[in-house]
């Protein structure tokens, strides 16, 4: 081999080393690119992902908000329309003297609070607690019985008295209303937007 020749495979070969290197460097380059990219990309994502987060969580609580609201509304519209009734009811089939509606009561830091409330002081010496529901579930019976067995706490001026419990409601599931009855409570249920009440003839009210 000629010195020539070597000469030529040498700057060949420099040749060859400085491309790849080239295209090596080249080669990285892109990727730090498409890397600066990828990051924009992830970021632009994240943010996107949690300010559709924040919109989402923003309009549910609107919708929580909205869904108490009708809640709130559905419940005094219930009460309104149960009242009157259960004025008649109070008034004429358990002769109380006194009814009122919405009462609430805070003592020593605790309040309940009764939907009807109605006594009598003369040869009737009785108290009748209404708790009225849309819809009646287990709860809607357990709220009754802590509204009766604290009664005399809040109201000790009515200690001597007679306790006795109603549940009235637009819908109320057979299981529950067999439930309330066997508990002593009244049941009351909606015909024609007029509250009656609803129990078998041989039904006994529970007095607490």
């Amino acid at each position: 081999m000629t010195f020539d020749e070597m000469k030529q495979i040498l700057a060949e070969t420099i040749r060859i080393q400085n491309e790849t290197s080239r295209k090596v460097e080249e080669h990285r380059k892109e990727n730090q690119e498409q890397q600066e990219i990828q990051r924009k990309e992830v970021q632009e994502l994240r943010a996107a992902q949690k300010k559709d987060s924040d919109e989402v969580n923003q309009q549910l609580r609107e919708l929580g908000r909205q869904i108490g609201g009708l809640g709130n509304k559905i419940g005094s519209f219930t009460e309104g329309l149960a009242l009157p009734s259960m004025q008649k009811i109070l008034q004429r089939q358990f002769r109380m003297e006194v009814i009122s509606p919405s009462v609430r009561v805070r003592k020593n830091g605790r309040e309940i609070e009764i939907d009807v409330l109605a006594y009598a002081n003369s040869a009737i010496n009785e108290v009748y607690i209404v708790e009225v529901k849309s819809h009646l579930r287990e709860e809607g019976i357990i709220q009754l019985q802590k509204l009766i067995k604290n009664f005399r706490t809040f109201f000790p001026e009515h200690r001597d008295k007679k306790v006795f419990g109603i549940i009235a409601a637009i819908d109320m599931p057979k299981t529950l209303k067999k439930r309330a009855l066997a508990l002593g409570l009244y049941t009351a249920i909606i015909h024609e937007e007029i509250f009656s009440i609803e129990v078998p003839k041989r039904f006994i009210a529970k007095a607490y």
